[in-house]
């Protein structure tokens, strides 16, 4: 930036508080005021009492990111090919862009850090501390926020920014991307409206939330979709959907709202579908209680494959007391999910869908019997052996399953 940058920016947080803006929310009036007191500059270089800006148009755009965006990373922030930030220590600010990480020759200091996170939790009523050393907020954007504070982690506050880049919104974005073929495309499509509980694998970046947001696409309209989250991160776009995320405890110790709770609070709202952004513990028990009691639903669970996708969804329950044992758990499981997606990112950045795995009902050595309707072979998905076990209902919803799937069938 110029050296009479930090001037003009102090002249923009002045006519920011006379004008009464409001710089978090409004970005547009924020630049008006910053062309305002460049051209106030530029006009006053005539007389020869300062010296004329190079250019005028970028120190507009870094004085708005300064005063109304954040700062330095708004750069990263406002590039669409950019898909995660995060800051190790100051020095080393590192993005990812395709799926590959690379090391920017961005230079910050610890204050700025420092600054930078008091003002993305500004507006997110989330608080960082000594007692609260995480946080995950919601940037205004829609970008993801998860902080460490300096003493859990090592030297520095470690700080990481995920982006939601919404390059597909159905299941037929995904073909055009890559990540689906059309028949795999068409049998999700029809296997959510057909009610089936899906369940979206994945380890992390492997685009699982951008999966389940396709799927969700497919929900009818006229059907309503209750969502939860720890950090609201769906952006499904139906016509009849509430989304409730959870909260952090107070200073006082007290007020902490857990997705146990939401998804409880969730089957008083009269969903027709519910969707849980991320199973991670014992929230696991309260959406087999709502699938098996008839209630069609979605989640995203990390792991390394389908099968052991099914394996942590009947160890995690088992968090939630020790009345809980996998007797009641396996077979709840086994009748609770019809489908599981997986979804990878390979080696060159690209995300696909590896396979589609159908719960067949049985449990054999307390262990869940799956088998593909759909696996990746040499790049692209193949049929397989699975069918879906609740084939009535594909013929309720007037799809015909066999036309869908096609007879065509790899050999072992």
């Amino acid at each position: 930036m110029e050296s009479q940058a930090p001037a003009l920016a102090d002249r923009v947080r002045d006519l920011v508080r006379q004008r009464r803006i409001d710089p978090r929310t409004d970005a547009e009036s924020v630049r008006r005021a910053a062309m305002d007191a460049v051209a106030e500059h530029e006009s006053r270089s005539l007389t020869g009492v300062v010296r004329s800006l190079d250019e005028p148009e970028l120190v507009v755009g870094q004085i708005v990111a300064d005063v109304s965006g954040f700062g330095p990373l708004q750069v990263y922030l406002d590039d669409e090919s950019v898909e995660e930030i995060w800051i190790n220590e100051p020095s080393r600010v590192f993005i990812a862009r395709d799926g590959r990480h690379e090391l920017t020759s961005l230079i910050l200091n610890a204050e700025q850090v420092r600054e930078l996170v008091e003002r993305m939790l500004s507006s997110s009523g989330r608080r960082l501390d000594i007692s609260q050393p995480f946080v995950d907020a919601m940037l205004p954007g829609g970008h993801r926020l998860h902080v460490v504070l300096d003493g859990i982690s090592r030297g520095f506050s470690a700080v990481n920014i995920r982006k939601f880049v919404a390059r597909a919104h159905s299941l037929t974005d995904l073909v055009t991307l890559g990540t689906l073929d059309q028949q795999g495309a068409a049998f999700l499509d029809a296997s959510v409206r057909a009610g089936l509980n899906i369940v979206v694998s994945g380890g992390t970046q492997a685009g699982k939330t951008t999966l389940l947001n396709c799927l969700a696409a497919s929900i009818p309209g006229s059907q309503r979709i209750v969502s939860v989250e720890e950090v609201f991160e769906l952006q499904c776009g139906h016509p009849d959907w509430v989304a409730m995320q959870s909260r952090q405890a107070g200073l006082e110790g007290t007020g902490a709202i857990d997705l146990r709770i939401l998804v409880k609070e969730a089957l008083r709202m009269r969903p027709s579908r519910i969707i849980v952004g991320e199973v991670r513990a014992a929230e696991c028990l309260d959406l087999l209680l709502a699938l098996n009691a008839g209630l069609p639903g979605m989640a995203s669970i990390h792991a390394n494959s389908a099968r052991q996708a099914l394996i942590k969804m009947c160890t995690l329950p088992l968090l939630a007391g020790d009345n809980i044992g996998s007797r009641f758990v396996v077979p709840t499981v086994a009748s609770s999910v019809d489908l599981v997606v997986h979804t990878g990112l390979d080696a060159d950045g690209s995300r696909a869908v590896r396979e589609i795995v159908a719960v067949t009902g049985r449990v054999e050595n307390d262990l869940i019997e799956s088998d593909a309707v759909f696996l990746r072979r040499d790049g692209r998905l193949e049929r397989g052996h699975g069918m879906p076990l609740r084939r009535e209902a594909f013929d309720q919803a007037g799809i015909d399953l066999d036309a869908t799937l096609g007879a065509g069938r790899w050999a072992p």
